[in-house]
């Protein structure tokens, strides 16, 4: 009889095939002894399967970039190699083995587990979540070690495609299924954020998480259904079911092939209001993306993705070249680069690491990039010399207070002196923004209406410090609520002080990307939204069936409203 599981969708469409469980090892090795004689082989076997993984992270970052894969994914992997090279994982390995004699299996699961426990005691959810990575990388070593590499699935034959379920994923495992006809990811752990939603949005392939005892329900080559919009699994459909979800299928692929015919279509409601859909990107390896959309520009250039995963900082000149190849590239299109926003669930190699009790909290973003004054100089003057070459735009992160824009417009005036000494072009007039992330930000608005030329709203931030909420964390994600009635009065306030003022506001977290809030946000008055770039031509689709004059009064009786039942009601009406 076929039964249903519901989980978290994290990557929207509908996907049918053969189960294929990807085993979650336990790394539970024998531990024996090794005698003295034999220490260097047992110490040499282990370089060898270092050697080995670092080979298929490697292939496995080449395939990614080969394929145009999101490039978190490559961060991903990075982060892995990174792992892979620190001290604390393979060299405290070796010791062990030296010291104890001991097997190199048992040796990397005991250092695995020392690091997993040091882990578990950061507060802040998305680093805790990165033990996850250490124990992939352990996972891939001590499969090497014991002659059990991972395979993957072969192809299928049957027209249906092989549905992957596992406890979890790495990003090494979802870029090795890109060519073996996968059709969707299923796992027992994960949120939003996780690494499996990540890249399975990346990849456009369906998929659901956090069902936690998926994998001791179903049986391989089991037929399973997976819909990566509502976050049902059904296991062992009939042929009605799945009949009726091949259909849902053809209508969803039906769709998506007509919003490519908006692709030239400008963003114009059915009152005549233009509206900007601009693109978030990390780097220059994006621009593809945004062009096969026909994006207005970029509103969200996140700096730090240059940062992270290397040994060395960005000099002046290579992020000088990374941000002239997006702004000439986009000939003349606005272009918003942020500043670095590392911290917190981003760290620097080798830059000034310390102990933080809850890094969400702590030095991160403007205030990390204030308290390395040298580092943000170098970024600045490459952002200016960067200006000739297209229409751009700065956006200072997480800002809260007044001085942190005082000291940033102080160091981007140096850095215009500098460049002026050295007879360096620039232009003189490149607008600063900031970004609204924080509940004290949208609530003393004027400090930085004063300061600043335009104002970004980062939806995902202000939503989680404004519910004290992490949406990376399975056991509270169901009260993560964009449309909680305190984060809509933040969000539409922002937007009407802006229009008062003059000033321009954009949004560019993840409901800017959302169908699901678009006519809320037209309603709020919000006319530049900043999204993935796989995301636009459905927010486009939105923009061009909605009436202004019709929304926006039905909008204001909702921001009002302070029940999340009531708001949620009034929310599925609007969008009909």
């Amino acid at each position: 009889m076929p039964f249903t599981l519901h989980g978290l969708p994290v990557s929207q469409g509908i996907a049918i095939g053969h189960v294929h469980l990807v085993s979650h090892a336990m790394l539970e090795v024998n531990h024996y002894h090794v005698p003295a004689r034999h220490l260097t082989e047992e110490l040499e076997r282990l370089d060898q399967a270092v050697a080995t993984v670092q080979g298929e992270l490697v292939g496995l970052k080449a395939a990614a970039t080969l394929g145009q894969t999101h490039s978190e994914v490559g961060a991903f992997v990075d982060l892995q190699m990174m792992m892979l090279a620190d001290p604390l994982l393979v060299e405290a390995a070796r010791e062990l083995i030296k010291v104890r004699r001991c097997n190199a299996e048992w040796a990397l699961v005991q250092q695995m587990e020392h690091l997993v426990e040091q882990f578990e005691q950061i507060e802040d959810p998305y680093l805790r979540e990165r033990k996850a990575d250490v124990v992939q990388v352990v996972e891939r070593l001590v499969k090497v070690l014991l002659g059990h590499p991972g395979h993957l699935p072969p192809k299928r034959r049957d027209g249906l495609g092989t549905i992957v379920v596992a406890h979890d994923l790495s990003p090494a495992d979802t870029i090795g299924f890109r060519d073996h006809n996968i059709a969707g990811f299923v796992t027992d752990v994960g949120g939003p954020t996780s690494h499996t939603a990540i890249v399975a949005r990346s990849l456009r392939i369906p998929a659901v998480v956090g069902l936690h005892h998926i994998r001791q329900l179903v049986e391989e080559d089991e037929l399973l259904i997976i819909d990566g919009t509502r976050g049902v699994v059904i296991v062992g459909p009939d042929e009605r079911i799945v009949e009726e979800y091949r259909l849902r299928r053809t209508e969803l692929e039906l769709e998506r092939s007509k919003l490519n015919r908006l692709k030239d279509t400008r963003a114009t409601t059915l009152d005549g209001e233009s509206i900007s859909l601009l693109a978030n990107i990390e780097g220059p390896k994006d621009l593809g993306a945004l062009k096969a959309v026909n994006a207005d520009g970029v509103g969200l250039f996140r700096t730090e993705f240059l940062f992270i995963g290397r040994d060395t900082l960005p000099d002046e000149d290579e992020q000088y070249e990374a941000y002239r190849a997006v702004l000439k590239s986009l000939s003349g299109k606005p272009v918003t680069i942020r500043t670095f926003d590392v911290g917190a669930d981003k760290t620097l190699n080798g830059v000034g690491a310390r102990f933080e009790p809850n890094p969400a909290l702590g030095l991160r973003a403007v205030r990390y990039s204030l308290a390395e004054p040298k580092m943000f100089l170098t970024q600045l003057r490459a952002l200016l010399r960067a200006s000739v070459h297209g229409q751009l735009r700065i956006m200072i992160p997480m800002l809260a207070h007044a001085h942190e824009i005082d000291q940033s417009l102080i160091l981007i005036e140096k850095a215009k002196a500098e460049l002026r000494a050295e007879r360096i072009k620039f232009d003189e007039s490149v607008p600063v923004g900031g970004m609204i992330e924080v509940p004290a930000a949208a609530l003393a608005l004027g400090m930085f209406i004063r300061r600043l030329a335009f104002l970004s709203i980062g939806t995902n931030d202000l939503i989680q410090y404004t519910l004290a909420i992490d949406r990376s964390d399975e056991a509270v994600v169901h009260l993560y609520d964009p449309l909680h009635p305190a984060v809509l009065k933040l969000i539409g306030g922002t937007i009407q002080a802006g229009a008062r003022f003059g000033m321009p506001v954009s949004v560019c977290g993840e409901m800017a990307g959302d169908p699901a809030y678009t006519l809320l946000l037209l309603g709020m008055g919000l006319r530049q939204f900043s999204m993935h770039p796989a995301n636009i031509l459905e927010i486009k689709q939105q923009v061009l069936r909605a009436d202004l004059g019709e929304l926006a009064p039905r909008v204001q009786r909702i921001i009002k409203m302070d029940e999340q039942s009531k708001v949620r009601e009034a929310v599925l009406r609007l969008v009909g």
